[in-house]
């Protein structure tokens, strides 16, 4: 079923504004001296929540031993910390370690403020768009 043009123009409206924005990233990463895989993967894991390293790997998209190495220098820091999962103990579960957690806290909130673009949106068509998102999210 072909797409409609408003469908077709409302998608290439917002990858337009998301690549605008695609610079945040890196920025925030470098505030706080990690890379940018380094910052997704504290962002994948929730504060008191394990994840095993295969959702990991599954989410960030990449090669096992890449997120391994990535995970090294997260626990180097003292932000993450591996263990065996109680379950099945072939299973690594990837945690935050309370610093951890409260780095991930700050790029959050870094990453959650929002681009001029839509801060400055008058408060009706913000909360028209979230609406509108929400729906799509569904």
């Amino acid at each position: 079923m072909p797409r409609s043009t408003r469908a077709c123009e409302a998608w290439e409206l917002l990858f337009d504004l998301l690549m605008r924005q695609r610079t945040r990233l890196p920025q925030v990463a470098a505030e706080f001296e990690l890379s940018e895989p380094q910052c997704h993967v504290l962002r994948l894991v929730e504060p008191g929540a394990g994840v095993p390293m295969r959702t990991i790997v599954d989410r960030l998209g990449c090669d096992a031993s890449n997120v391994t190495g990535i995970v090294d220098r997260l626990e180097a820091r003292g932000l993450v910390e591996r263990t065996a999962c109680r379950h099945d103990r072939r299973v690594r579960m990837l945690r935050l370690t309370p610093r951890g957690a409260q780095m991930r806290a700050r790029i959050v909130a870094k990453m959650h403020e929002p681009p001029e673009p839509i801060a400055g949106l008058p408060p009706d068509d913000l909360a028209a768009l979230c609406a509108i998102l929400r729906r799509a999210l569904r």
